[in-house]
């Protein structure tokens, strides 16, 4: 029997759909804003998939689950049909980062062998502050950013993880713990800072990379490639929406239209104008409503391979569905793409997930008139 402690940070990811870049020190403004909680959800698929694994088989696995009270934990264990466990701490009011650590060091009293939680990498952070290598750690992904190595690929994932983990079939490995400054990240500027290695269940294909920030002339020289021939194609398509997503790649296609686009955020053009910036969830959808036929260009995650579920959380599943899959265009530079073995995204709905990978490839432009095919993963 392994025991395994399970935490939920309650607001992770909540400022991603409403266009805040995180969740940290800005919850109020997030929830005028509407934002609704997600973790819940997040962490109730994960439990319902690893439920689904252990009745599946003969073998018998058991758990002894360590978790806090209400939705910290317990809510999300219960509504899946884990009856068995223990509430080893108990919060009251908003939840910090305090409740986190209080949780963790409870869990290590009483003899955790792994730590799943879910939330971003502030949670990850405020967890390997305390475990360091000594105890694994595992991450259901559920904040706006996750660079860190510690999470599974999507929730269904993350399940199929904990399983190998519980049943023998995965070893542990290193992965680093980061995290982006939200602060700056707001400002438009990307400092990511490594904090910690921690020990997780590793599966190759399962689990994330943590990101990494490729750059180099020949590198530049691709996404000028890449401009050049993305603007020519926006400027012959002048009647349609563009909304422009995050990222330096996709700058630079604004950069050779003379535009001023942020770097983070996810702006709209029509006509040879940005017409608004930094848009959230209903933003987009609003503006759709006015200008219905739309693309969305967008570029992966270093590493990762995570074109959506990942530091664009106003790309909700209304709102690809309004766009269409087969509007989206993606663009990489080779060099990135070396370095990227998967094309990935997490919605939040299996359905699209699946409609987005359905062929296996997916179509990247990578310089000027060039498209490479990338295999494809949920």
């Amino acid at each position: 029997m392994k025991t395994i402690g399970f935490l939920v940070n309650p607001i992770a990811g909540m400022g991603g759909r409403v266009g805040l870049k995180g969740t940290d020190k800005v919850l109020d403004k997030a929830i005028k804003l509407g934002a609704k909680p997600i973790a819940q959800n997040r962490a109730g698929e994960t439990l319902r998939v690893l439920q689904g694994l252990l009745h599946s088989t003969s073998q018998q696995v058991d758990v002894n689950w360590l978790t806090c009270s209400g939705e910290m934990g317990a809510n999300a264990l219960k509504g899946s049909d884990f009856e068995e466990f223990s509430v080893v701490y108990e919060y009251s009011g908003e939840t910090s980062e305090d409740d986190t650590k209080n949780a963790v060091r409870n869990f290590l009293r009483n003899g955790v062998e792994l730590i799943l939680f879910c939330g971003g990498d502030g949670t990850a952070r405020d967890i390997c502050t305390l475990t360091e290598q000594d105890t694994p750690i595992l991450g259901i992904p559920s904040g706006v950013k996750m660079y860190s190595g510690v999470f599974g690929n999507t929730p269904i994932r993350t399940a199929e993880i904990i399983y190998g983990y519980l049943n023998g079939s995965l070893t542990l490995s290193e992965a680093d713990v980061l995290d982006l400054d939200e602060e700056e990240f707001r400002r438009g500027n990307w400092k990511v800072k490594l904090y910690k290695t921690a020990l997780t269940p590793y599966e190759r294909t399962y689990t994330q990379s943590a990101k990494l920030l490729i750059e180099g002339h020949t590198d530049a020289q691709a996404k000028d490639d890449i401009a050049h021939y993305v603007a020519q194609l926006i400027e012959e398509n002048s009647d349609a929406l563009f909304f422009l997503g995050p990222g330096s790649t996709v700058k630079a296609i604004a950069d050779r239209l003379y535009l001023d686009k942020t770097l983070l955020g996810i702006d709209a053009l029509i006509d040879g104008k940005i017409i608004a910036e930094d848009l959230n969830e209903d933003q987009i959808l609003k503006i759709l409503e006015k200008y219905p036929n739309s693309r969305l260009v967008l570029s992966p995650i270093g590493a990762q391979g995570f074109v959506i579920g990942r530091g664009n959380l106003q790309l909700s599943p209304k709102v690809i569905r309004k766009i269409g899959i087969k509007n989206i265009w993606i663009v990489a530079t080779p060099e990135k793409l070396s370095r990227t073995a998967l094309l990935k995204c997490d919605i939040g709905d299996q359905a699209l997930n699946e409609e987005f990978t359905k062929e296996g490839y997916i179509v990247v432009i990578v310089g000027d008139n060039r498209r490479r095919m990338v295999k494809a993963s949920t």
